[in-house]
């Protein structure tokens, strides 16, 4: 049998032949990645103040939308804090005491005036966590008010009921006596006289209506019973239901006032502040350089 050579598929050639492609491809990546690495590491004066300018834009309309604002402060003073500590450590020219004293004084008094905030809204926090408390005993004050009045409520009626059932059962059987005795046919052969008959009827309808009158007096009793607990019960709903109408009022005005927010105003302010301190030194320092190099200075005049 001949030998017959395999031919090389297409497939295999083009891998074979990508190889060194994407080796040096890989280099190239190498290569730009080291540089931009580089040049991260290293960045020019300009790139240093723009990054700091665009951080104090950025912190001077930072907002913070969700209360208590007061736990956001500390982090954004950290923040300002770090730019302005990576600015003074990279730029070019280094600052001078003007810049810092400046600088001191803005941060300064951006945290007094964040304190202020803080204490304000901490106050006002407390203020609404007692109210809060108050509103809430109220409310159970009240909601064992109404249990205990219902409670007295049903024993006064059971007392009242208890209390007119004798006096009740007498009229029933006294009026059935009355009815029977109505209805007795008088006269000689009959059993009893017709005078006999009106005396009954006579003793009968005055016992029946002394039983009448104990029935009234006991149920006068209770009804005046049932008003007096009615009223005390009214006075104490009605005072409650003051107290938790003044406190609800008072939480709402406290939540709504405008003095607690979250400091944008004054962080904008200082944020401003520092961009102006930081120009004024860019143009000292470069006064300086025009001062120190007069082929800077004459070059100028020249042009």
């Amino acid at each position: 049998m001949a030998f017959q050579s395999r031919a090389r598929t297409p497939r295999e050639f083009s891998r074979r032949r990508e190889k060194p492609k994407q080796r040096a491809r890989a280099e190239r990546r190498e290569e730009n990645s080291d540089y931009e690495y580089g040049e991260r590491q290293a960045p020019n004066s300009k790139d240093i103040i723009e990054r700091t300018f665009n951080s104090l834009y950025h912190l001077g309309s930072q907002r913070f939308a969700i209360p208590p604002y007061h736990e956001h402060f500390d982090r954004w003073l950290l923040n300002l804090r770090s730019v302005l500590s990576e600015f003074e450590s990279s730029v070019p020219a280094g600052v001078d005491d003007s810049f810092t004293q400046d600088s001191a004084r803005i941060l300064s008094d951006i945290e007094s005036a964040l304190q202020e905030r803080r204490l304000k809204e901490v106050s006002r926090e407390e203020a609404i966590r007692v109210l809060g408390q108050k509103l809430s005993e109220a409310r159970s004050l009240l909601a064992q008010v109404e249990r205990e009045h219902a409670t007295k409520a049903k024993e006064l009626s059971g007392e009242r009921d208890r209390a007119v059932k004798p006096a009740l059962t007498r009229i029933g059987k006294l009026r059935g006596e009355l009815n029977h005795i109505v209805r007795m046919r008088a006269g000689f052969l009959r059993g009893i006289s017709k005078k006999t008959k009106v005396q009954k009827t006579a003793e009968t309808t005055q016992r029946l209506d002394l039983t009448k009158k104990e029935l009234a007096n006991i149920e006068k009793s209770y009804a005046t019973e049932h008003e007096k607990l009615e009223a005390e019960h009214e006075s104490k709903r009605r005072q409650l239901l003051q107290q938790i109408e003044g406190y609800q009022k008072e939480i709402e005005s406290l939540e709504l006032g405008s003095e607690v927010n979250d400091a944008l105003e004054p962080r904008q302010l200082a944020c401003d502040a520092l961009i102006t301190a930081i120009d004024s030194l860019l143009q000292r320092n470069k006064s300086d350089s025009l001062t120190a190099d007069p082929s800077q200075r004459s070059a100028r005049g020249f042009g």
